[in-house]
């Protein structure tokens, strides 16, 4: 399964966990995605898309409608 929002774009990052003796040793920062049913009232059907916390918090904010529509102007494939 892959750890990629659908409207943010956001997917793990790499970093170092460091020791108390200051030795690193490589870790993954993986993003906070939820899947997620949404009901879209211009297409009459339901859609599951795998979103990250912030993309839920601009979905709340602005609709699913506007962030769709915004995401596929930016060139996301969304089902």
């Amino acid at each position: 399964m892959s750890k990629i929002c659908d409207i943010t774009g956001k997917r793990p990052r790499v970093g170092n966990n460091v020791s108390h003796s200051n030795i690193k040793t490589k870790r993954r920062f993986n993003p906070n995605l939820q899947k997620k049913r949404f009901y879209i009232p211009e297409e009459d059907k339901w859609i599951i898309l795998k979103v990250s916390t912030t993309a839920l918090r601009t979905i709340n904010k602005n609709g699913i409608s506007a962030v769709l529509k915004k995401a596929r102007a930016n060139g996301m494939t969304i089902k």
